[in-house]
Parts: C-alpha cells; structure tokens; sequence
C-alpha cells in the first residue's frame, strides 16, 4: 500500500496528474530561486541615493549610481531618465511593465494547474465510478467488496487531484505577494521621479522667466 499502488489504482487520468504535479514542482523551485536571486540583487539605498541626487540636479550623477546597482527599480528610473526627452511617465510605465513580466513568468501556469488538477482528479472519479457500477452487470451481488472496492479506488484521483491544486497555492500565493510588492516599489519610485523631474523642469522654466 504505496504511492506506486495509488498511482496504479487510479486510473489513466493518474499520468495527466503526474505531469501536472511535475510541472508545478519545477515551476515554484525554478520562481522561488528567481525571488531569492532579485532579493539579493535588490539595494532600495543605490534607489534613495539616485532621488537624492536628481532632487540636487546631478542627474548625471543618479545615471552612473542607478547602472551600477542590479536593483530592479533602479533599473526603471535609469530608463526613464535615459528617455526622458520622451514622456517620462510612458518610459516608466515601459520600463516597469518589463520588470513586472520577469515576476510574471510561471505564474499563468500554477494558476492552471490549481484549477486543472481537481478538474483531472474529478474526471478520475466519474471514469472510475463508471466502471465500478459497470460491474453489477458481470459480478455477482453476493460480492459487494468488487463494487466498493472500485468506488475507493475511483477516489484515489479526486485526492491526488486536491493534493496537487493545495500544494501549488502556496508558492502561488507567496508568488503574487512577492509581484504585489514589486508593483509597490516601483511605483513609489517612479512617482517620486517624476515629481522630482517637474519640480526641476518648473525650476528651469521660472529661472528662464527672470
């Protein structure tokens, strides 16, 4: 009574399963070395240092701290002052959009499978409860272990379909948390730009007017 008897009981439906779970696995490993390599990466000081150093007109200056750093909002705010010439706030939303995708990757998938594995594990479950009722056709009544002894093993793919949906929620669900705070971030950044960039460009404007 092992996993390899389940799987065997389960019916053909169990390999779909399989090659969901498999997938899963690989995805929420493969994002969650992804997450801790950017949070390594990530120096929110390079950021506050680049903002201090536009609100003191070394824009130049903020350019060479932001390429510097491999924090991902400081990659967004060197873009943006790179094209600023152009709408900053599109440069920014480009530039944040691209950052935004790179967290983006896998995610579609898990949410796939979540909804796909039950789907699979109750497809399961109809196949084999076809079959066990089936054998009222062919196996005397006298034996009724035949018929519910099929019904249990109908079961074992609704089981191995929830096991499969409940584990991938959990890296999903960390996943979008770790998204939601990237979007935070970058937007704080990049709002504080462009409040920094048309105050400076006001300055300008007023300093041309005397």
């Amino acid at each position: 009574m092992d996993i390899f008897y389940f799987f065997q009981k389960g019916g053909p439906v169990m390999w779909p399963l399989l090659a969901a779970s498999v997938t899963a696995v690989t995805v929420a490993i493969e994002r969650l070395i992804f997450i801790l390599s950017e949070r390594v990466k990530n120096n929110p000081k390079a950021v506050e240092q680049m903002l201090v150093q536009i609100k003191m007109g070394k824009v130049q200056e903020a350019l060479q701290t932001g390429k510097k750093s491999r924090d991902c909002a400081a990659r967004v705010l060197v873009y943006g002052l790179e094209h600023d010439e152009e709408l900053l706030g599109n440069a920014l939303m480009h530039a944040a959009g691209r950052e935004i995708h790179r967290y983006e990757r896998g995610l579609m998938t898990l949410d796939t499978i979540i909804t796909l594995a039950p789907l699979l594990g109750l497809l399961g479950t109809v196949t084999g409860m076809i079959h066990a009722f089936g054998l009222l056709g062919s196996q005397e009544l006298s034996s009724p272990m035949a018929i519910t002894g099929g019904i249990a093993e109908a079961l074992i793919a609704t089981g191995f379909g929830l096991g499969i949906a409940i584990t991938a929620l959990l890296p999903f669900n960390y996943l979008n948390s770790q998204l939601d705070r990237l979007r935070y971030r970058l937007e704080e950044a990049a709002t504080r730009l462009e409040l920094l960039m048309r105050n400076e460009k006001k300055y300008e404007t007023s300093a041309l007017l005397r």
